[in-house]
């Protein structure tokens, strides 16, 4: 079951002490001057904030709520660069997933599962357009979520950039791609790139990637599940850094 507090005082509290706040759900037109100090926070720590009608407010908490309710992460997230830099630091070569558009529950608990058991030093997901990390996506992930580090980020196309002037080769997946999977030297620090299955990797990212591969498939079905596709991606490169 999600954890969620509510009432204006509170989660500002509970933001100014270091939760981790999921998402915030804010009333309509909520106004006032701790109401500002709140969002000011809010913009502060980057939370994700949904603004929804009073009725949804009073659903999810039938107690004196104030109009804003937040939901807790049952994780802590890591900072991007210091994943790397640690996996470097450590003598390895980083191997990072970046999520983009991913917002089932069920899948994205699949990919982290993949992700996991797989080998990935982290996984990266956008703040907006993303699912959250619930408990019904711990479960899914058969735990996975608690076992392998993941970094929420404004703005992917930044991440990118971030990632290649830390020395990564950033590589997207999409079944449109003129090269196979099997064609990259992933023995490189590499990020892949997968997104949701219905729309794909979107074009901004595509635009900043070094490279777009594609899994070589013969059947009628257009994609892959997403979890599968990360998956044979991981799997490519650990294949490849075995050889060594």
């Amino acid at each position: 079951m999600d954890t969620f507090i509510f009432g204006i005082r509170p989660v500002l509290e509970a933001i100014k002490s270091g939760k981790e706040i999921d998402k915030l759900l804010v009333r309509h037109q909520l106004t006032g001057s701790l109401v500002g100090e709140l969002m000011a926070e809010v913009r502060k720590q980057n939370i994700k904030v949904q603004y929804v009608p009073t009725e949804k407010i009073d659903k999810i908490s039938k107690g004196n709520n104030q109009g804003v309710v937040a939901y807790l992460s049952p994780i802590s997230y890591h900072d991007t660069e210091d994943i790397v830099m640690s996996v470097f630091e450590a003598g390895q070569i980083p191997l990072l997933l970046i999520l983009d558009g991913i917002t089932d529950v069920r899948n994205f608990g699949a990919v982290a599962r993949t992700a996991e058991c797989l080998g990935a030093d982290a996984i990266i997901i956008p703040t907006d357009n993303s699912v959250s990390i619930s408990e019904d996506a711990i479960k899914t992930s058969a735990g996975a979520l608690y076992n392998i580090p993941i970094c929420k980020e404004n703005n992917l196309v930044d991440t990118i950039l971030l990632l290649q002037q830390l020395g990564l080769f950033v590589i997207a997946a999409s079944e449109k791609a003129p090269e196979l999977v099997y064609e990259a030297d992933f023995k490189q620090a590499i990020a892949i790139v997968v997104g949701a299955e219905d729309k794909g990797v979107s074009s901004q990212v595509l635009k900043r990637v070094n490279k777009v591969l594609k899994v070589p498939m013969s059947g009628k079905t257009e994609s892959l599940n997403v979890s599968v596709a990360a998956g044979m991606f991981i799997y490519e490169a650990i294949r490849q850094r075995k050889q060594n």
